[in-house]
């Protein structure tokens, strides 16, 4: 990352002011020359974190705001009141990969019914039934998923369960959902790709290091400030970017075979570059079709779709989601529905 991306990384973040522009390159310059080492380890960290969010809303109170969002202490989920809700219904989960696609340990990988959510960026799993003016309780915030540069498909490669889909975050994490019929299925598919083909921000350059190891870039939760037709022209050119790098990094393969720590990250780069080109794929088509219908009527959306595609709509296979082997209720209106509460906690 430049001295210039890492400042304009940074826009507006100061209560929506710039910081000063010296801070930074001295800040930059400085990480630069010297990385930077974890004080305390990252359990500890977690649970100093924890606690200051306990202080800031005073012991023993039940109202809660925001939470730590599971293995990462600075990711928080809010629960926004006022986002627009695209769908909610029965799911079931299986938890399949954590993060960095890290095969869940097998105590935690059993199925769980949930009342699920679709509200803005966030699929928020409930344990009781939706209700608009009803507040997320702790457990419920916690088992909330960020759908933000995420991408949902068909769980072709699972056969135990029918009517299974497959949901990969950004930070790779894997989840499966099982939905009460093939049509739920299609639907959630479609509206989960379609959320974050809309609102995901660009992506941060990734992180640069003297060491031949693989970094993803990283991939703000923020929604983007793009307009459709924007957005659809930067992914489109993330698409190019992302083919061109694929297409050379396969100029330069392993020897087949080897397992040495060079040749897993040749593999694991691979894997992420084919992914993200099935995910911008993904977004493109979707994209492309919800400005040519011209609404925000997800029906006539779906509708559309199922005239292009037969009745799998946005449904292409990614061949490069990780295999399972390896580890790594109907929407009540035609219309995305607004929430009464207009406040943000």
């Amino acid at each position: 990352m430049s001295c210039q991306q890492f400042i304009a990384n940074l826009d507006q973040l100061n209560d929506g002011q710039d910081f000063a522009k010296d801070l930074l390159k001295t800040l930059y310059n400085s990480i630069k020359n010297e990385k930077l080492e974890w004080a305390i380890d990252e359990n500890e960290l977690r649970k100093s974190l924890s606690e200051l969010v306990d202080d800031k809303f005073g012991t023993g109170t039940k109202k809660v705001t925001r939470i730590l969002d599971g293995g990462n202490p600075f990711l928080d989920v809010p629960q926004a009141l006022s986002a627009t809700t695209y769908k909610h219904g029965v799911l079931t989960r299986k938890t399949h990969a954590d993060i960095d696609g890290k095969r869940t340990p097998r105590g935690r990988r059993g199925w769980k019914k949930f009342y699920a959510v679709l509200k803005g960026t966030i699929l928020y799993l409930q344990k009781d039934e939706y209700r608009p003016d009803k507040a997320l309780s702790e457990g419920d915030l916690k088992n909330a998923i960020r759908v933000h540069h995420a991408l949902a498909t068909r769980a072709s490669d699972y056969s135990k369960k029918s009517n299974v889909l497959k949901l990969k975050t950004a930070d790779w994490r894997v989840f499966l959902f099982q939905a009460p019929s093939k049509e739920e299925m299609l639907s959630w598919i479609l509206r989960i790709n379609l959320v974050a083909a809309i609102f995901s921000a660009p992506a941060f350059p990734a992180a640069v290091s003297s060491m031949k190891k693989f970094c993803r870039p990283l991939l703000p939760s923020c929604t983007t400030r793009l307009c459709q037709e924007e957005q659809l022209r930067s992914h489109e050119n993330k698409l190019r970017q992302v083919t061109a790098e694929l297409a050379e990094h396969r100029c330069h393969p392993v020897e087949r075979g080897l397992k040495s720590k060079e040749a897993e990250e040749y593999r694991l780069k691979e894997h992420y570059l084919m992914f993200e080109k099935s995910r911008y794929e993904t977004y493109i088509h979707l994209l492309a079709v919800k400005i040519k219908v011209g609404s925000d009527d997800l029906e006539r959306i779906e509708a559309r779709l199922a005239t292009l595609e037969g009745d799998d709509p946005a449904l292409r296979k990614t061949h490069s989601s990780p295999a399972l082997s390896l580890g790594h209720g109907p929407v009540t209106g035609s219309k995305a529905t607004k929430d009464a509460s207009t406040s943000d906690t």
